[in-house]
């Protein structure tokens, strides 16, 4: 384990940012943080979480995939990809580590998807432990150890310092460019401090929430159940829920005719929408319940069915915090669980 004293924090941003791209959360005007590009001046933020997790640095909005250009009935399309770049993606909590996992099963399986791929191959995740939980947090109910985050190198932050650890090849590689920045050290300082936030997780208001409820095979016995009609009943379908979720990844593709060619782009889509996976008949899901029952299906049931029972939700909060009628994930899984 390394130890670098917080003193010489933007020493070490520095140093990673002359060999690798550095991004790490910055807080914004409006109060909110957000994974940006470290350059001079830059302040690492001490919020909790972002607001949108840092999937986009793997999975953009909005994403160039190709174009075309017409010459009469000739058609020339170009590949418009270019190598990724070397990156690190500083400061990510445990929650939106597992995400990667979730998002890989998706983009990685046959057929792999190249932009992510790349991304994915060239990407350095330094993770950091959760030492101020939110009321929002639940990732224990997934099984996400919020003071043991994964990664390629696992960091702990005190009041004074900063505790590295190697997890891969990457994260030994990542080491090894700071050793001169920093100094051996145990683990007493890490130590207390899990056992500090451990009793925090403890308390919070949705550490008794379980996933018994739900997991493959559920289908047939949640397709039914009452708690469709009673909640979509309020849900605005607005989508905000789908946007900060660290684990969406529905999206669709449209064509921009730009005068002189034709740019083909994907951007993200989401479930909640009206006129989401729109077919040649119209919509597959045409009523609000059914579309709420999709998503929250798909996290709880069908996702986990076809992944060896992984969630696909990793209890971030981001959709408790930003939802703007209080309506999520947590919500369903209590009452459908019999809690009131």
């Amino acid at each position: 384990m390394r130890k670098l004293s917080l003193e010489n924090i933007n020493k070490l941003f520095a140093a990673v940012a002359e060999d690798k791209t550095l991004y790490l959360p910055v807080d914004q005007s409006d109060g909110s943080a957000k994974y940006s590009k470290w350059a001079e001046g830059t302040v690492w933020s001490n919020a909790l979480n972002t607001v949108r997790s840092p999937k986009d640095l793997f999975f953009p909005q909005t994403e160039d995939l190709m174009e075309f250009k017409t010459e009469g009935k000739n058609i020339e399309v170009i590949d418009i990809r270019k190598e990724s770049e070397d990156f690190v993606i500083f400061g990510v909590r445990a929650c939106d580590v597992k995400s990667f996992e979730v998002l890989d099963r998706v983009f990685l399986s046959e057929p792999v998807d190249s932009y992510y791929a790349s991304r994915r191959e060239h990407a350095v995740i330094v993770s950091l432990a959760c030492s101020r939980p939110s009321e929002t947090c639940f990732c224990t109910t997934f099984g996400i150890d919020a003071i043991n985050p994964e990664g390629d190198v696992s960091a702990w932050k005190t009041a004074t310092d900063i505790y590295f650890k190697a997890n891969t090849e990457k994260g030994e590689e990542f080491l090894a460019s700071i050793e001169a920045l920093t100094e051996e050290s145990d683990d007493t300082a890490v130590n207390e401090q899990k056992a500090k936030t451990a009793d925090i997780m403890k308390k919070l208001p949705l550490a008794d929430l379980t996933t018994d409820s739900f997991g493959g095979g559920k289908t047939e016995e949640l397709w039914n159940n009452p708690v469709w009609d009673e909640f979509s009943q309020t849900c605005l379908g607005c989508g905000t829920c789908t946007f900060v979720c660290p684990t969406c990844q529905c999206y669709d593709i449209k064509d921009f005719d730009t005068g002189n060619g034709v740019i083909r782009y994907r951007c993200w889509d989401s479930c909640m929408y009206s006129e989401f996976t729109r077919m040649a008949h119209g919509n597959n899901r045409l009523t609000q319940k059914e579309r709420f029952r999709q998503r929250f299906m798909h996290k709880l049931v069908y996702y986990p069915e076809n992944n060896g029972g992984l969630f696909s939700c990793v209890g971030c909060g981001r959709c408790l915090s930003k939802c703007p009628i209080s309506m999520n994930i947590a919500k369903v899984m209590r009452k459908i669980g019999g809690d009131k």
